[in-house]
């Protein structure tokens, strides 16, 4: 386990005269000023803002320009095919764009690339397949932005081309600095593109493909071709995929992206969709409320399950159902793939996890082989080695065509730039910051591991987990009003984490091991006054527990508050998520 630092955030804020302008507790407004909040109008956005508040998507670069070419293109009757990609933004995407699509009664078909067969993205194979259907005009979603020679080939048969993606754009470095390499497309919809000035980056493709939507009925209705009661009734139907899509890639929950979110998730407890109500008839979810966890770890598995095991086409195929029967099928089929995901999954972190400690020790950034690995899981492994040992981790296996590899990695390493260090020994690589995809010839594995280790300029401070206290709060304050007014800073997820607590003059008492998998440990949190709560940790219980018997001079409970509701009542629960024994 990496070593921890224990952090409590300090904001120098006037808390009270705050709390009383936004009606809220002064606890609240200092959570709200340990996410990054300075303001009334800020907070006041964070808390209540509304669709009617997002940005608007002229603000885009390119996104007016191509969907006025896509409008004409409609317009004189040519055929148009949407290219999607395998994983949940990309299919949530694909299904915004020809969903609206076919709402203007355009001739429009979709594909999403099998990550097995055509990898990430627009290839050759896709392109020549579109040339001999007819079509004239491809349309990206999630995707495009670092396809250059594919598009130069559309391009070059006489093809449109219009990208919508929100990946980081290519670029060589130069003299002056760092050169954007797009692509030779008709227009380029990517807020990362350099000389894009739109206020927020950091959105989803979904979120992108739902904003040059809301342009293109704009148009639409102006010229005639739809009405504003249609465009109304179906742009919002748009948000939940939107929300979706946001999740499952993880973007971060701030600005708009928390706006879009929060609405998301309400329509999706009364989702008119078809499929996407029975995937949630089918993983018990019917009947409450929708949150982030069930969209991010219970619902998109499921869809990224089928990308990953046969074809991400089946994904969109449920949001498409037009029957309950079909539904429900397509629903169970993806819930049994995800369960076979499960399995896979963890066996392959066992053995991840087993050379980590065994073979690479000392490395800084892990690059783990596992040849028999399905290369679709790969970067689940990844992720949770990551988390294991705070370190970037690089999982590599067998592929029809040399190696394939998906890696993930920590706040101070930027995994596409060290990969770019080391481009000349791959054969094709993409992603972000924190996570990307690679592949490379089977003899340069070694040499990958070397370079990128000699490259690598982080610090043992680096590999530090760092856990991170919102305020030092008595267990006393943990009533269930406060955790009822901690819902106003909900959904949480990415860059708004649950609030996390924390105290050292807590004591343990009488802890129960639970589960078959023994992952959970029930027990008392008392304080010093002899106040009492209920706390549950989930984890390795047997260690916590035998941590519990050690003598100690004092403890450090890092804790929100819940609600545990059972047989009709009530009673607020401390979550301990971190503790500390201090010896």
């Amino acid at each position: 386990m990496p070593k921890q630092k224990w952090i409590l955030r300090q904001r120098k804020v006037d808390f009270d005269a705050l709390s009383q302008e936004l009606s809220v507790s002064s606890l609240i407004v200092r959570l709200l000023c340990n996410r990054g909040l300075a303001t009334k109008e800020e907070m006041d956005y964070f808390l209540h803002g509304t669709i009617a508040q997002l940005h608007s998507p002229y603000l885009l670069k390119d996104a007016k320009k191509g969907m006025e070419i896509l409008l004409q293109k409609i317009k004189e009757g040519k055929r148009i095919r949407i290219i999607g990609d395998y994983d949940v933004d990309g299919v949530t995407a694909t299904y915004i764009l020809k969903k609206s699509l076919l709402t203007l009664g355009v001739e429009v078909s979709a594909v999403i690339p099998d990550r097995i067969k055509d990898g990430y993205g627009l290839n050759e194979q896709l392109i020549q397949k579109a040339l001999e259907d007819g079509i004239d005009t491809l349309l990206t979603c999630d995707n495009g932005i670092a396809a250059c020679q594919e598009i130069a080939l559309a391009k070059q048969e006489g093809m449109t081309v219009i990208v919508t993606d929100h990946h980081e754009v290519p670029y060589r470095e130069i003299a002056a600095g760092r050169e954007e390499i797009l692509p030779p497309a008709d227009a380029i919809v990517d807020p990362k593109c350099k000389d894009d000035t739109y206020p927020f980056q950091e959105i989803c493709g979904a979120f992108v493909a739902m904003k040059c939507m809301e342009i293109l009925f704009d148009l639409a209705v102006e010229d005639g071709l739809l009405t504003r009661e249609t465009a109304d009734e179906v742009l919002p139907e748009l948000t939940e995929f939107a929300a979706f899509g946001t999740i499952c890639d993880v973007m971060p929950l701030q600005d708009e992206n928390r706006i879009l979110v929060k609405e998301g998730l309400k329509r999706m407890t009364h989702s008119a969709n078809l499929g996407l109500r029975n995937l949630m008839e089918v993983n018990g979810l019917c009947g409450g409320t929708i949150t982030n966890y069930h969209v991010g770890f219970v619902l998109g598995p499921c869809l990224n399950a089928t990308g990953r095991l046969d074809t991400a086409q089946r994904g969109l195929e449920l949001f498409e159902a037009k029957t309950t029967r079909e539904a429900v099928n397509l629903a169970m089929d993806l819930k049994q793939m995800n369960e076979s995901r499960k399995e896979m999954t963890e066996q392959g972190v066992l053995e991840a996890v087993r050379q980590a400690e065994q073979c690479y020790g000392q490395d800084k950034v892990l690059v783990i082989y596992l040849p028999d690995c399905h290369e679709s899981i790969a970067g689940i492994i990844a992720g949770k080695v990551r988390e294991r040992f705070c370190k970037p981790c690089l999982v590599v296996t067998d592929a029809k065509e040399g190696l394939k590899g998906s890696a993930r990695s920590i706040e101070a390493y930027h995994m596409r730039d060290g990969l770019q260090a080391v481009s000349d020994l791959l054969t094709k690589f993409g992603g972000h910051k924190l996570a990307a995809g690679f592949s490379l010839p089977k003899d340069n594995l070694e040499m990958l591991r070397r370079r990128l280790n000699e490259n690598c300029t982080l610090t043992e401070e680096d590999f530090v987990q760092q856990i991170v206290l919102d305020i030092d709060l008595p267990i006393r304050y943990a009533t269930r009003e406060f955790v009822e007014e901690l819902g106003l800073l909900e959904p949480f997820g990415t860059a708004n984490e649950k609030p996390l607590f924390g105290r050292n003059d807590l004591d343990i008492r009488r802890v129960r091991v639970m589960g078959k998998a023994r992952n959970v440990a029930k027990f008392q949190v008392v304080a010093p006054d002899g106040y009492s709560m209920d706390g549950v940790y989930f984890g390795e219980a047997d260690r916590f527990a035998a941590d519990m018997e050690k003598p100690r001079k004092s403890l450090l409970l890092a804790y929100y508050p819940d609600c545990n509701e059972f047989r009709g009542e009530k009673k607020t629960e401390l979550i301990v998520k971190y503790y500390l024994l201090q010896q």
